[in-house]
């Protein structure tokens, strides 16, 4: 297909008169190609950037809940008691909160809850941009459990 290309363009370069300037059609569309294929390549990974942000946004706020839990804990004798259930809600932490009082911050789009007990703590995380994707934190084991693959 090069060679064709290659061609093409060569024999509308000797077509030309003397003295006369510009693109041909061709070399044209050629660029027109290029920038095609190029695109086709590009779009993809951005979209897939895109959702590994998202994705990372809720871990990044669930680690930080885990560690204003523990700072809540460390306040009131090692118990989980008292922490509100809804922990952010499109990264709005409730003003005057224990939460808030124990330093989480939210981040936009990102929705976390809590199940609490008296010595542990269940946290769910999900990403408006990524519906159906719901991320868990237990305290008991320390890890982000990641939702299943989509079938």
């Amino acid at each position: 297909m090069l060679t064709t290309i290659t061609k093409a363009i060569a024999r509308s370069r000797a077509a030309r008169e003397d003295g006369e300037k510009g693109f041909t059609l061709i070399e044209l569309l050629v660029v027109v190609l290029i920038i095609g294929v190029l695109a086709a390549i590009a779009i993809p990974a951005f979209l897939n950037q895109r959702e590994g942000a998202w994705k990372s946004q809720v871990e990044s706020d669930l680690k930080n809940a885990a560690l204003a839990a523990e700072q809540y804990s460390m306040d009131h004798n090692g118990s989980f008691t008292g922490l509100e259930v809804a922990v952010e809600a499109n990264g709005v932490v409730t003003p005057d909160s224990n939460w808030d009082k124990a330093g989480f911050n939210g981040t936009n789009d990102v929705t976390i809850n809590a199940v609490i007990t008296a010595n542990s703590y269940t946290l769910t995380g999900s990403n408006k941009n990524l519906p159906g994707k719901t991320f868990v934190y237990d305290s008991a084991t320390g890890k982000i459990a990641a939702p299943a693959p989509a079938k």
